[in-house]
Parts: C-alpha cells; sequence; structure tokens
C-alpha cells in the first residue's frame, strides 16, 4: 500500500519542483549566489531603514503593493525585478549598488561598522543591557549606540560610545562581559545594517528605575517593552 502511494506521490513532487524551478530557479539562484559571493547591499530576507527607502520608492512609482515595513519579502522582491527590467538592470531581485543608483539611493546608506569586533562588542552591549527585552527593542538599543556615534556629543566609535564612562549599567555591573546568545548577535547585525526602530534616538531608560530629572527632560519618541527612546 505505501508503495503505491509513493508511486503516485512521487511524480507529483517531481512535477512541483521542477515548476518551481522554472519560475524561480534561476533568479532565486541569482540573489543566493550574489548573497554568497558579493557585498549585496539589500536583498531578499534583509531588514532596515534601506530596504524602507526601497518600498517607499517603489511604491511610489507603482512598483510596490505592499506595506512598507522595512522586510524584503516576496512582494518587495518581485518589485526590484520589476524595476530592474523596466531600466535595463540585471534582473535579479538583488538591491546592489547600480539599482540603488538607478533609485536614487545613496550606497551609503548600509553599515561602515563591519568588523567582527564592531559586532560582537555590539552585542555584548545588547545582550547586557537589553536581556529578556523583545527583539526590537534589542535591535533599538544597538540602534541609539550606532546614533550616538554620529551625534556631535559622543564618541564616534561604538567603544567609545559604550565605553564612555557612566553610559551604560551594563559595562559598570559586568554584564558586558556575558556571552551573547544568537539573538542578540542577530540584532546587532539588524542594527548595523540600518534598522532603527527609534527613529534616531540617542538616549533610552527604564521609567521605572530611571531617577534623573534630566533624562526625563528629553523628548520621548516611542516605547518599546520596559524601554523609552528619546532624542
Amino acid at each position: 500500500m505505501q508503495k503505491k502511494l509513493l508511486m503516485y506521490i512521487a511524480p507529483l513532487i517531481l512535477t512541483v519542483l521542477a515548476c518551481s524551478y522554472m519560475v524561480f530557479g534561476d533568479s532565486m539562484y541569482s540573489f543566493y549566489k550574489y548573497n554568497r559571493t558579493k557585498p549585496a547591499l539589500s536583498y531578499y530576507g534583509s531588514r532596515g531603514q534601506e530596504v524602507i527607502n526601497i518600498q517607499t520608492r517603489l511604491k511610489k512609482w507603482g512598483y510596490y503593493k505592499g506595506n512598507v515595513d522595512g522586510i524584503y519579502g516576496y512582494k518587495t522582491y518581485q518589485a526590484v525585478r520589476e524595476f530592474q527590467r523596466k531600466n535595463g538592470l540585471k534582473v535579479d531581485g538583488v538591491a546592489g549598488p547600480q539599482t540603488l543608483a538607478a533609485m536614487g539611493l545613496s550606497t551609503g546608506q548600509t553599515s561602515n561598522y563591519s568588523s567582527n569586533k564592531d559586532l560582537n562588542l555590539l552585542a555584548r552591549i545588547i545582550h547586557g543591557e537589553a536581556r529578556g527585552e523583545p527583539y526590537t527593542g534589542k535591535v533599538a538599543v544597538g540602534a541609539v549606540i550606532l546614533n550616538r556615534t554620529r551625534h556631535s556629543s559622543f564618541p564616534n566609535t561604538i567603544a567609545g560610545v559604550i565605553y564612555q564612562p557612566g553610559a551604560f549599567d551594563a559595562v559598570r555591573d559586568g554584564q558586558i562581559n556575558l556571552e551573547p546568545d544568537a539573538e542578540s548577535y542577530k540584532a546587532a547585525r539588524d542594527a548595523l545594517n540600518g534598522w532603527d526602530p527609534t527613529y534616531g534616538c540617542i538616549y533610552y531608560w527604564n521609567p521605572a528605575t530611571a531617577t534623573s530629572k534630566w533624562i526625563w527632560s528629553r523628548q520621548i519618541v516611542v516605547t518599546i517593552g520596559k524601554h523609552v527612546f528619546a532624542k
């Protein structure tokens, strides 16, 4: 009975796989290979501000019909392919330098912090400061640190911001020395790739424990988990 059932099911599975390859094979392999061999800027599965910028442009021009959510999903991938096709670009669904330039987007919007040292340090401070927070809250902590590196009131390196005297409890109490989990590393990568759930904030604190009158004078932008984020 099982052999007969397998005889009927196997051809069906092979047919589905063959059709999938015909529809997606070359293009999906193209962006997979691109991602493995070249520094792609945004591609299927990417998240962050750059993806928001891409979706906004493509939506304005009628290529993209989905939500502007910063997630490079199938609809974004298809919209990028259609844009590439209409503009004489290589049709691979990857928003690389040429595609971004054609959209009028700067290829410098991706992270300037690419070293493993920066990634590891950012993951450690996220783990120490935001362990137990929702994932978006972890990315937000990383984003605040990166925002500070671009602000004139703070050091211009990740290490400089993190180890600025009195800046973070996790440095003061040693939690920064804990080994980060996989989610903290993922959050650090998302922050480095440009995802900023805080909309440019440079401060955050826990309202349940913060007593500084000065910190409460800052303009609160968003609350994520147990932290408020402010400018």
